[in-house]
């Protein structure tokens, strides 16, 4: 791995981190702050882009280094796991126990769903 890869990797982790910083504040604003759905759509849209990204790569579209780039810098700075780990536990914490199951189950199953869809499409590329 060339260092020059490695600082694309950080910058564009940094990007994606600001998008997320971004479009969690935009979906908090519409949405309200009492369910964390700006985490959700960040990581459901994010799992599928990085399905997407996968697929595309599969099929040679998209070259190992811009993979490394996109999916592992941009998509890990932009997609929040540890968020929804928390977010799931402060649910649960506040005694809203549907809402941490909607949250934690069900993010990870749109997140797979989501993923595999993205993968599926970029496969057929």
């Amino acid at each position: 791995m060339s260092p020059l890869l490695v600082v694309a990797v950080a910058a564009a982790g940094g990007i994606g981190a600001a998008v997320r910083f971004v479009v969690d504040g935009l979906v908090k604003d519409r949405l309200g702050a009492a369910y964390p759905w700006g985490t959700t759509v960040i990581n459901v849209s994010g799992s599928f882009a990085l399905g997407l990204l996968t697929g595309l790569a599969l099929q040679a579209v998209v070259a190992p280094e811009w993979k490394a780039v996109l999916g592992t810098g941009l998509l890990g700075g932009y997609t929040t796991f540890s968020t929804a780990s928390v977010e799931t536990v402060r649910l649960l914490a506040t005694g809203r126990r549907g809402a941490a199951v909607a949250n934690g189950l069900g993010m990870l199953v749109a997140c797979v769903g989501f993923a595999s869809l993205g993968l599926w499409l970029g496969s057929s590329a």
